[in-house]
């Protein structure tokens, strides 16, 4: 299971003295992890045959700066990490041609600690809070199983899509039920989408999710495919966030029951988790430890976890009084029991708001949804600096 993972920043140089300067002065920047590439062969491209991208780069360029920033322009946007340029180029072509690659900043040397930590710090955070614009991230969890997680991010999603493009995102890789849910049968599977990401636009990923609505779309697994964990790196579904946070206005993923690198890195993104639970004492001990590991272990801030009591009684031994304490959560949600209008609703693969529309459980799921548009991105993306920012002096 992940934590809080560092990134990767790759420095690359043809001047070995350099190198160990920018070296020993990034490697002090807390969240990096530092690699090195003294270049002595005759390619100009700072990144040529690696096995892994790094997830920043900073360049350090020599006289051949036209070839190695040519080098850099010849591959796609995609393709090319974040770039910082340091080095002897003061030529405004120089300039204009690492912005047009992709650079964030350019430092004139001698290059200063300070001022390099400030630029590294200043990228890691433009490119985190760009990672977290776009659509916003909904993950649906059980407290245990069969709490009805899958029925809550279905009809959630049927009614977010009334407010814009909808993605309702299958991760139980082995017995996910979505599809079923929305009666909706898919042609391709999410691992056939994850393994071939890199290659997607917006266009394409539409193509490969099945359409309940033209605003609600389906990606899960193909009947008969089974899929293993171990089967889908983590970049892979980073990717697949990525692309389709830029793709949708809402993407709801309805997580399996388990911690590890796919849910936890769906959960410290998440926009709001859901955890759904009942009124007994088992689900109320496995809830209290899900909490726990969402705020300890996955720093997941305790405002974008809504605790959502399904097949809610009254009378229940366990109240919500009770939930709430041991769950430390001020508001709880509650999905009124509804057994006959739930199980038609799914045998039939009909959203509850369209099923039965007047019932108590659809009117919940209608308060529940309303409540979820209402939230706020904290997370703002940092203003582009200008074109002079590069030109100083």
């Amino acid at each position: 299971m992940p934590g809080k993972q560092a990134s990767r920043l790759l420095i690359s140089s043809r001047d070995a003295a350099a190198l160990r300067h920018l070296q020993g002065c990034c490697q002090r920047q807390p969240g990096l992890v530092v690699s090195t590439r003294l270049v002595t062969n005759g390619h100009t491209d700072p990144l040529y045959g690696l096995e892994q991208m790094p997830d920043f780069l900073l360049l350090r360029v020599s006289h051949l700066w036209r070839e190695e920033l040519a080098a850099l322009l010849q591959r796609p946007a995609k393709e090319r990490p974040p770039l910082l340029v340091c080095g002897p180029l003061d030529d405004r072509e120089g300039v204009r041609l690492a912005m047009q690659a992709g650079a964030r900043d350019f430092l004139p040397e001698p290059v200063s600690e300070a001022e390099l930590r400030t630029a590294l710090s200043r990228m890691m955070t433009e490119c985190h809070a760009g990672g977290a614009a776009g659509g916003k991230l909904i993950a649906v969890i059980n407290a245990k199983g069969g709490s009805g997680a899958t029925l809550l991010a279905c009809n959630l999603a049927h009614q977010l899509s009334n407010r814009g493009g909808t993605l309702l995102l299958d991760l139980d890789l082995q017995f996910g039920s979505v599809a079923h849910y929305l009666d909706v049968h898919p042609s391709h599977s999410h691992l056939e989408v994850m393994q071939q990401v890199d290659e997607l636009d917006g266009v394409a990923l539409r193509g490969f999710c099945s359409h309940f609505s033209p605003d609600l779309h389906v990606l899960g697994g193909r009947a008969g495919e089974l899929c293993l964990t171990q089967d889908v790196r983590l970049e892979q579904l980073e990717a697949l966030l990525r692309l389709a946070r830029d793709t949708y206005d809402w993407v709801v993923a309805d997580l399996p029951r388990q911690i590890d690198h796919l849910t936890g890195i769906t959960l410290e993104q998440a926009d709001r988790v859901y955890i759904v639970v009942q009124q007994s004492l088992s689900h109320l001990k496995d809830a209290a430890r899900l909490v726990r590991i969402l705020r300890d272990d996955l720093g997941v801030q305790g405002n974008r976890i809504q605790v959502v009591v399904n097949r809610y009684n009254k009378a229940a031994p366990v109240s919500l009084k009770d939930i709430a304490e041991a769950l430390r959560c001020v508001e709880l949600q509650k999905l009124p029991n509804d057994y006959a209008a739930v199980t038609e609703s799914q045998n039939t693969g009909v959203p509850l708001v369209l099923h039965a529309p007047r019932s108590q459980v659809a009117l919940a799921l209608r308060e529940l949804s309303q409540d979820l548009l209402g939230i706020e991105d904290a997370r703002q993306g940092l203003l582009k600096r200008t074109i002079g920012r590069l030109f100083r002096g």
